[in-house]
């Protein structure tokens, strides 16, 4: 029996080890890998889904393939990852490769027939297995800058075969990390209003005290009843210095697990959860996310693990327990928080009421808060929690509870606007007023009939704005009737200061051209390598037009041999 049992726990130790494949892919660039961001960091609404990975501050590195397989989508945006490239393995798992600059000379062909076809810049295709082989190693595309990148670096993932992002590093992407986590703050949660931290009933702000090993501790905490804990941590690695994710964090009372969250793998469905898991108000009002070590209700993430009774303590008179927290990144580097709790059995003063309006939200049930020309409506289960909502309207400003309560839905809203002029309409939309100085942000927005309604996921003050002013479009490299001749690319710059580009269309000669739009530098770009300019004599137009249907359009003649 035990040798039986010596087997059991050596195989079950390999199989554990073997889990992801080690030596199956390689690393998609050949640099020495430094991150910028790792895998399930917290970004705003979401985990980050891959690793961002330095490209040294330029774009055009070779990017390869980690394995043999086949391009299977491929997805160009003017936001979100830019250009993109997703590759699907034999043995299953999908890698992703984007912020790309250009693909490599085949896949770049196959892509402008496709936008050349559909005439859009914009495109997402999912081609067949046959269509785009490609080999381990191979050049498939060069790092850059698109998309909402905020710098060049590539951003890379690897999925399994139910598009489940995975820590890239399980399959043994190396980066050299020595460097403890490090926590910046602390925050006790009393729960209940029979709980207190140090006498108050109110979140609190614990001062964490660095020792010289690395770890931290705090002063001495009195406490009673039902606690959590938050934390603001983050990891470095050795070659960068950048403020990225943790890899594990397990928490201890009195010796005994009872809270542990890894960021190994989680699904897109529940990225949007994010929210749950930090303190989303103290997010809105300082910029900062602490990390919950307790799990709420209706937190349907599934990263914890070893949860007993959802990761709070309880503090009796004249007890003294240690609480614990052990923070990990990826290479085994460990960081400890001490927390020693006195007892202290005495009711806390400061217990605010919950403030009431006549208006509550049950957040299992559908709702529809209507008031003159504005009708709100919620689905189930678009929050977290039941709460009594604040709800005004006020001269076509819709006022709509504070914007630092998570949102787990989209809600609807909608103005009827009948009592508006017919030429006015089509210049109306709803802003979301945002900022110190609360700039009405164009908030999509449809219309039918005399109702104009926009999806969103923000609360906050809502109002009717009008855009009456066009987009504006100026040449760049070149004026009227200039010879180019020698140019590899045409560029305008477009803008529009009120509700953004919608959409533009760019034609030579009456043919439609492909123009890349940087959104960052606002600037069309087309490549005369492409083909379509075969005349002496070329006239170029483009149309572009805001969010509201305003429109602008830009005629020019230049010459070329």
């Amino acid at each position: 029996m035990r040798k039986f049992l010596l087997l059991f726990l050596i195989s079950y130790s390999v199989f554990s080890q073997s889990e992801y494949p080690q030596d199956y892919f390689r690393s998609p660039l050949d640099i020495n890998i430094v991150l910028a961001g790792t895998f399930a960091e917290l970004r705003s609404n979401h985990f980050h889904s891959g690793l961002d990975i330095k490209t040294k501050q330029i774009e055009g590195l070779k990017v390869y393939g980690i394995a043999d397989g086949y391009i299977s989508r491929i997805k160009i945006a003017h936001f979100g990852y830019g250009k993109a490239l997703y590759v699907t393995h034999p043995n299953g798992y999908t890698s992703v490769y984007a912020h790309i600059q250009k693909f490599s000379p085949r896949i770049e062909a196959y892509i402008k027939t496709k936008q050349y076809e559909k005439e859009s810049f914009e495109i997402e295709v999912f081609p067949t297995v046959a269509e785009l082989k490609i080999t381990k190693g191979e050049i498939i595309a060069f790092s850059g800058n698109t998309g909402s990148s905020s710098g060049p670096h590539l951003h890379f993932e690897i999925r399994d075969n139910q598009e489940r992002p995975i820590n890239p590093m399980l399959f043994g992407v190396d980066v050299k990390d020595t460097t403890k986590p490090i926590i910046s703050n602390l925050y006790a949660y009393p729960i209940g209003a029979n709980s207190h931290i140090n006498g108050s009933n109110k979140r609190q702000k614990i001062r964490v005290i660095p020792q010289k090993n690395g770890d931290y501790k705090i002063a001495d905490l009195k406490a009673f009843g039902t606690i959590g804990f938050a934390i603001n941590t983050v990891d470095r690695q050795d070659l960068a210095a950048n403020k990225n994710g943790v890899y594990n964090i397990s928490t201890y009372y009195n010796g005994a697990k009872n809270f542990e969250i890894d960021f190994k793998r989680f699904s897109f469905s529940e990225t949007k959860h994010l929210n749950r898991l930090i303190d989303y108000s103290h997010f809105k009002e300082n910029k900062e996310r602490l990390q919950k070590l307790f799990v709420e209700q209706n937190n349907t993430l599934s990263m914890y693990n070893n949860v007993i009774n959802d990761g709070y303590i309880t503090i009796y008179d004249s007890t003294a327990s240690v609480f614990k927290a052990k923070i990990s990144d990826f290479k085994g580097n460990e960081t400890n928080l001490d927390i020693t709790i006195k007892g202290d059995d005495k009711l806390p003063n400061d217990v605010e009421k919950e403030v009431k309006s006549k208006h509550y939200i049950q957040h299992d049930l559908e709702a529809e808060l209507e008031q003159d020309n504005v009708k709100v409506s919620f689905y189930k289960d678009t929050f977290y929690d039941s709460f009594f909502i604040y709800f005004n309207v006020k001269n076509d400003t819709l006022t709509l509870h504070k914007p630092t309560l998570a949102v787990k839905k989209s809600f609807t809203i909608s103005y009827d606007i009948s009592n508006y002029k017919e030429e006015d309409l089509k210049q109306l939309y709803i802003a979301e007023l945002i900022g110190w100085n609360n700039w009405p942000s164009y908030s999509t927005t449809k219309r039918k009939g005399n109702t104009l309604s926009t999806y969103t996921k923000n609360l906050g003050t809502y109002v009717l704005a009008r855009d009456t002013i066009a987009p504006t479009i100026n040449a760049v490299n070149f004026k009227e009737e200039s010879w180019l001749s020698k140019y590899r690319y045409l560029k305008v710059k477009i803008n529009d200061k009120g509700t953004g580009i919608s959409n533009y269309r760019a034609t030579i000669n009456g043919k439609w051209i492909l123009m890349e739009y940087n959104y960052k530098n606002k600037t069309l770009t087309y490549d005369f390598n492409d083909a379509v300019v075969t005349e002496t004599k070329n006239k170029l137009k483009v149309i572009v037009t805001d969010n509201v249907g305003n429109n602008t359009t830009f005629e020019t003649t230049f010459f070329r041999k």
